[in-house]
């Protein structure tokens, strides 16, 4: 089998690029795409560099980016003008292969083992990739090139922006051993701090536990690690992938015990749906709740509505209702998660799911 050769684009602060690129009085200036300070419940959906310089990140509260920035300039979302420049983005991909998967409406992946044009290499197509989106959008994008989807999406973040990193197959075992467990899929704040108190930073610290133990200690996700720690990645470029479902999770590091406790977690996690909403610009209709107990039963309630919504105040009260439905007094809650779900009512005006 040839080697494949994956390349993973990523724009840079897309939306808030977007905003500074057609308006120049906002170039050079921290800005915020999405949310407000004022109101409950707006996050950021996008922040320029100069903004993250603060700090200030994707699915934050909008009153906290302000905190941290207060001269922070608040914008709102033009989602079409987003699509529309992502569709061009899109095209400049089809010059050279049809084998797209988009992520969202600012990151793919490319499967350029065989391109249209016979340029042969992966790391010239993504550099004239680059240059396209830069002469033809004067934007910018980071790419990772290398022969795993995996290594490629690491590698795109390495150097932002406008960055271009590769990974040679030679390099990926060493480059997975020297990798962050943080980095690693999957894996967030409470699996890394359940890592790292098992003295796993590294690839190489995961490398050392065998398969039997990666599972028992992390369930399903445990043979990923023992396999992508290895660089065995054969996840396939999916052209026609859709979006099912978007949600947030947590795990808390002691039992919630009181119904305002709880509140407070799911405000939380609807924040970060809704910022994650914003980013796919997706609107769903059945939104989910998923609780684990103390004792790890765990069980899942869910409210499908009239109409498609992606705004927080229906997100967080469905939540609310649902989790009063399950009688959470004199429980010991570990986990929270929401969910929204069903976008098949609210499709582009292509007619499918398409997210980029």
């Amino acid at each position: 089998m040839s080697v494949r050769k994956i390349i993973h684009v990523d724009m840079d602060a897309f939306y808030a690029s977007v905003e500074q690129r057609d308006n120049p009085a906002l170039r050079g200036k921290p800005i915020v795409v999405g949310g407000s300070p004022e109101g409950r419940g707006g996050v950021v959906a996008t922040a320029s560099y100069e903004a993250r310089k603060f700090g200030i990140r994707s699915a934050m509260p909008s009153k906290r980016a302000q905190q941290l920035c207060p001269e922070v300039i608040f914008v709102p979302p033009r989602f079409p003008v987003y699509r529309e420049v992502s569709q061009y983005v899109r095209d400049i991909f089809r010059r050279y292969t049809d084998l797209i998967e988009p992520l969202s409406l600012d990151e793919a992946y490319l499967d350029v083992t065989e391109d249209k044009l016979h340029i042969g290499s992966a790391i010239a197509i993504a550099r004239q990739i680059k240059q396209a989106i830069r002469d033809e959008l004067q934007l910018t994008a980071s790419a990772g090139v290398s022969v795993s989807k995996f290594v490629a999406k690491i590698a795109s973040d390495m150097q932002k922006p406008d960055g271009l990193t590769f990974i040679a197959p030679e390099q990926v075992e060493s480059f997975m051993e020297q990798l962050p467990v943080e980095k690693f899929f999957g894996v967030g704040k409470v699996t890394a701090e359940k890592m790292n108190g098992m003295q796993l930073f590294n690839g190489a610290d995961l490398k050392r536990l065998t398969e039997d133990e990666l599972v028992r200690h992390f369930g399903k996700a445990g043979r990923f690690y023992y396999k992508i720690v290895r660089g065995i990645d054969d996840r396939a470029v999916q052209p026609h992938r859709e979006t099912k479902s978007v949600g947030a999770e947590d795990t808390f590091p002691f039992d919630l015990t009181q119904i305002d406790d709880m509140n407070a977690e799911l405000e939380k996690l609807s924040q970060k749906v809704v910022a994650r909403l914003e980013k796919y610009q997706l609107k769903g209709r059945t939104v989910t709740l998923k609780i684990k107990y103390a004792d790890f039963r765990q069980i899942t309630r869910n409210q499908s509505l009239h109409a498609p919504i992606a705004d927080f105040p229906t997100i967080f009260e469905t939540a609310k209702q649902l989790l009063l439905r399950t009688e959470p007094d004199d429980v010991k809650i570990r986990l929270l998660g929401v969910t929204l779900s069903n976008f098949n009512e609210e499709k582009p005006e292509t007619g499918q799911l398409s997210l980029f």
